[in-house]
């Protein structure tokens, strides 16, 4: 298991970042390394994320030094959402058959969480984000038909979009974990405009199912100074709650967003008009 450490950033600091250093600092390049378990480690509210990809041998979340646990979930919870070929995620209770599209709530104290593509050819790429948790909640897998569908945007705003609640109150109980997919409709660019904050709760942003061309630029940075990172398929962005939520693509993506923090509120929100960035 790889795990990169990010340290957190003060928005004054951040606006003296060069693209480099803006880059290095919230932009995860690669998610998905066959026969890897990659994650990253971010102190905005101690969030992790990553991704799965076996490929023959399985894949295990374990615990260690970094973590100052035994094992993994001993004061986590986790997401899952497979972006891949099938596969199944081996728990206490025994294996979960995952396709693509499902997802998977874990809760906090199971003592094995471990990863295995049925067809190696077609490996599956499970996308994951974990938080602490003060409490343990069930384990519930949550296909695509199963998530809180919430549809969004006109196409006059070019941000025609639905929501999918993975994780989150409408669909099972977790401390502070809410985690979803966005996929947006045939000619929508916008994965929301006019942008927002939430002082409450950071994002991590995964992009995916992109061509290789295509690029979205992320907004980041204070809604009166804002910058860009411009990020290519199965990367991933750490957002900060100070910082604007927003993205544009030069064509189709899909995305799956995470959030942790002070709580569970999905429109708890603060809007930015478009007259105030800059």
């Amino acid at each position: 298991m790889k795990l990169d450490t990010r340290y957190a950033n003060h928005p004054d600091d951040f606006r003296k970042y060069d693209t480099e250093t803006q880059r290095r600092h919230f932009l995860v390049e690669k998610i998905f390394e066959p026969g890897v378990l990659k994650l990253a480690y971010t102190h905005v509210d101690r969030a992790i994320f990553g991704g799965a990809c076996p490929a023959g041998e399985g894949l295990e979340l374990t615990g260690g030094k970094e973590l100052g646990t035994e094992r993994f979930l001993d004061r986590r919870e986790l997401g899952v959402i497979n972006v891949g070929g099938p596969g199944r995620v081996i728990l206490d209770g025994g294996p979960m058959g995952m396709e693509k599209g499902d997802g998977l709530y874990v809760g906090r104290g199971n003592s094995r969480v471990a990863f295995e593509s049925l067809d190696p050819a077609k490996p599956a790429k499970f996308y994951m984000m974990s938080s602490p948790a003060h409490a343990a909640h069930p384990t519930v897998k949550i296909e695509l038909a199963k998530a809180n569908p919430r549809k969004l945007g006109s196409p006059e705003s070019c941000n025609v979009r639905t929501i999918y609640q993975y994780v989150h109150p409408a669909v099972c109980a977790s401390c502070q974990l809410v985690m979803g997919m966005t996929i947006l409709e045939p000619g929508s660019v916008w994965n929301t405009f006019p942008p927002h904050t939430h002082e409450r709760r950071m994002e991590v942003y995964f992009y995916f199912d992109m061509e290789s061309a295509t690029r979205v630029f992320h907004i980041h940075g204070k809604p009166g100074e804002t910058r860009h990172i411009v990020v290519g398929n199965e990367q991933a962005v750490i957002s900060p709650s100070w910082s604007v939520h927003s993205g544009v693509g030069t064509g189709a993506y899909t995305f799956i967003w995470g959030m942790c923090g002070e709580n569970q509120t999905f429109d708890d929100m603060d809007g930015i008009a478009p007259s105030d960035i800059r």
